[in-house]
């Protein structure tokens, strides 16, 4: 399945895991995605993500015509050093959050997925990613 989304991921416990970044066109998904490069995080797709499950986990790529490349802009679109794919453990939903939200979940091809709403464009939106991921990793440890 092809998402119009983006895929941004860091070292967790080891591991690559990813926030997948939704939103509609134009909402700002690759300005965070590049802020986040900043802060960490590597780039697996930008714009549209190839994703796929398997054993119960979801995970994303690039398709192979967009890897390795992310739109900046007003300025163009850039090669970036790019992981091949990452297990998603976040969807990043572009909007405006609540104070402090209840726990969602996004479902993609039948796998929950927590859901963090977030303002792309406040300064702290990748630290909140960064924050959420490690949040939300160690409760996925914690039901292993």
């Amino acid at each position: 399945m092809i998402l119009h989304a983006g895929l941004v991921a860091r070292r967790l416990g080891g591991v690559w895991r990813g926030a997948l970044i939704e939103g509609p066109s134009g909402s700002g998904k690759s300005d965070l995605a590049l802020r986040a490069l900043d802060c960490g995080f590597r780039l697996v797709a930008d714009d549209r993500v190839l994703v796929w499950a398997s054993e119960g986990r979801l995970y994303g790529r690039a398709p192979d015509v967009l890897r390795g490349l992310i739109e900046v802009r007003g300025l163009d679109v850039l090669a970036v050093e790019a992981l091949p794919y990452c297990e998603i453990g976040l969807v990043a939903r572009l909007g405006s959050p609540d104070r402090i939200p209840d726990l969602a979940t996004s479902t993609i091809l039948e796998i929950s997925i927590p859901l963090l709403a977030v303002e792309p464009f406040e300064i702290s939106a990748p630290a909140k990613l960064g924050r959420a991921m490690q949040v939300f990793d160690a409760a996925h440890k914690k039901r292993i």
